[in-house]
């Protein structure tokens, strides 16, 4: 799958938590998650190519709580890295 592929099932990942999405020009000072006003924004730093978006979503959905409460592909899984985790408990 590509990365952009990849970086619109993650976004879908988000909205699916309750995330609000903005694609904003940050010039690389660092996006990501927050919550203010009892509301979830995702921040994508525009200034960023694919591969550093999908990096930064990825890092936000990793420390939300609700993460294993969604269903999650494969691939996803792969990526936020919880099939590492999950062997290293069986062994």
């Amino acid at each position: 799958m590509h990365t952009v592929e990849l970086l619109d099932k993650a976004i879908s990942v988000a909205q699916e938590l309750g995330y609000q999405v903005r694609h904003e020009w940050l010039g690389g000072a660092n996006g990501g998650a927050c919550e203010f006003r009892g509301r979830k924004w995702m921040f994508v730093d525009l200034a960023l190519n694919a591969t550093e978006q999908l990096d930064q979503i990825l890092q936000a959905l990793r420390t939300d709580p609700a993460i294993h409460l969604v269903g999650l592909t494969p691939e996803m899984k792969r990526l936020l890295g919880f099939y590492a985790s999950y062997q290293q408990r069986m062994n």
